[in-house]
């Protein structure tokens, strides 16, 4: 099930809200900078709807990309590794993205496969 929230056409901002199973994503761009926050699992059955809504946004002309883990309550290692193929990617095409840390329980994931200090989050 797919539902669109969107403002006008002429609006600086447009969000969209999208359920991917236990998963709920919202992807927003005001000016320069396009977030996409994550709530719920990600994992095998979500991974592939997150992976189309960060390369589409990858390929526009925003500035700077933020993808917002603090509404994460799971994360398996598919999730992990969509993580890390999005920063390789952004490591590649002018370093934009940033990382908002995810709770604690999932976070730690991040820290138990030493990928918390190679990655790019906001601290």
């Amino acid at each position: 099930m797919i539902d669109e929230m969107t403002k006008p056409h002429g609006s600086l901002r447009a969000q969209q809200l999208v359920k991917l199973g236990q998963l709920r994503m919202t992807s927003e761009r005001e000016g320069d900078l396009h977030t996409i926050c994550l709530f719920g699992e990600l994992d095998l059955a979500s991974a592939e709807g997150v992976q189309r809504e960060l390369q589409h946004v990858e390929a526009t002309d925003a500035e700077a990309i933020v993808l917002d883990l603090s509404g994460l309550t799971f994360m398996d290692s598919t999730g992990e590794r969509l993580i890390v193929n999005a920063d390789a990617r952004s490591r590649a095409d002018a370093d934009r993205l940033t990382l908002l840390r995810a709770p604690a329980d999932v976070q730690r994931v991040f820290a138990l496969t030493c990928l918390e200090q190679r990655l790019p989050f906001a601290d």
